[in-house]
C-alpha cells in the first residue's frame, strides 16, 4: 500500500512540475512571438504563436493572449500589403496608361462583363476577308490569341502551331467546335474560322512570339484539320508583343487591386474581433 501511496505521489509531484515549466516555457515563446511582433516580423511571429498552440494546448491563459497577438500579427501582414500596394499602384496604373496607346477599347454591354483592348492594326474591321493570328486582352489582364481563317474551302482547324527555322515550337491545346471559342460560318461562299485561345491556352504561343528577333519568320500552322500555313506579318508579331506586356501590367494592378480590398476587409473583420 505505501509503493503504490508513493508512486501516486511521485506521478501527482512529476505532473504538477511538468505543468509549471509548461506554462513557463509557454510564456516564453509568447515573449518570443511579441518580440518578433514589435519587430514587425509577423510571419515568424505567427510560427511561434502557432507552436504554442500545438505544444501547450492546457495554457489556456496564455493561448488567450496568444490568440490576441496572432490577430494583430495577421493586421500587421494586412497593413504591410495595402502600404505596398498604394506605393506600387500609381506606378503601375501611369505605365498602362503608356502601353495603352495604340490600342482601342471595346466592349458590348449585352455580352460581356469585362471590355477588352485590341490593337489598331487587329480590329476586325481593318482585316476582313484575311486569315491571320488576332490578340487582345481583356480589363482583367487575361490575354487571347485566335487563329482567324478565311478561304473558299473549309479547313475545320481546331488549334495553331508556330515555329521559326531556328527550331522553337509552340502549340495551343486544340479546341473543340463549340460555336464559342471555336465557330464557323459561311458567307457569300467564303469560310470564316476563329479559333479563341484564352490566357494559359495562349501564354507558350504568346512567349514565342515575345523571344524571336524582329527579323526572324515565324510560321503558324493551323491543325486539327486540312493543312494550312501562314506567316506573321511583323506587323502582326508587334501587335502581339504589344498586347502581352499590357496584358502583364494590366494583370498586376488586377492582383494588387484584389490583395488590398482582401486586406481591408480582413483588417475590418481582425478589429471587430479586437474589440
Amino acid at each position: 500500500m505505501n509503493i503504490i501511496r508513493f508512486s501516486s505521489v511521485l506521478l501527482l509531484s512529476s505532473l504538477l512540475l511538468t505543468g509549471c515549466n509548461g506554462g513557463k516555457e509557454a510564456k516564453k515563446r509568447l515573449e518570443e512571438a511579441r518580440s518578433l511582433y514589435e519587430s514587425k516580423q509577423f510571419s515568424t511571429a505567427k510560427s511561434v504563436i502557432d507552436s504554442i498552440n500545438t505544444l501547450y494546448p492546457r495554457e489556456v491563459a496564455v493561448r488567450k493572449e496568444a490568440l490576441t497577438l496572432m490577430r494583430l500579427a495577421e493586421r500587421g501582414e494586412s497593413e504591410r500589403i495595402i502600404a505596398y500596394c498604394d506605393s506600387v499602384l500609381p506606378v503601375c496604373l501611369d505605365r498602362v496608361e503608356d502601353l495603352k496607346k495604340g490600342f482601342v477599347f471595346e466592349k458590348d454591354t449585352a455580352y460581356d462583363k469585362t471590355g477588352h483592348y485590341i490593337r489598331q492594326t487587329m480590329t476586325v474591321e481593318r482585316n476582313v476577308e484575311r486569315s491571320y493570328i488576332r490578340c487582345g486582352v481583356n480589363e482583367e489582364g487575361e490575354m487571347y490569341m485566335a487563329s482567324v481563317y478565311f478561304g473558299a474551302k473549309p479547313i475545320g482547324h481546331s488549334g495553331l502551331r508556330l515555329s521559326t527555322a531556328g527550331g522553337a515550337v509552340a502549340e495551343t491545346p486544340s479546341i473543340p467546335c463549340d460555336g464559342g471559342l471555336n465557330y464557323r460560318f459561311n458567307d457569300l461562299g467564303n469560310t470564316t474560322e476563329v479559333v479563341s485561345y484564352k490566357g494559359e491556352h495562349c501564354k507558350t504561343v504568346a512567349n514565342l512570339v515575345c523571344i524571336t528577333g524582329e527579323k526572324e519568320r515565324i510560321k503558324a500552322e493551323y491543325t486539327g484539320g486540312k493543312p494550312y500555313v501562314l506567316y506573321l506579318s511583323d506587323s502582326d508579331k508587334k501587335a502581339v508583343r504589344a498586347t502581352y506586356e499590357l496584358a502583364m501590367v494590366l494583370s498586376e494592378i488586377n492582383a494588387m487591386q484584389k490583395a488590398k480590398s482582401l486586406s481591408e476587409k480582413k483588417i475590418r473583420l481582425i478589429d471587430a474581433k479586437l474589440q
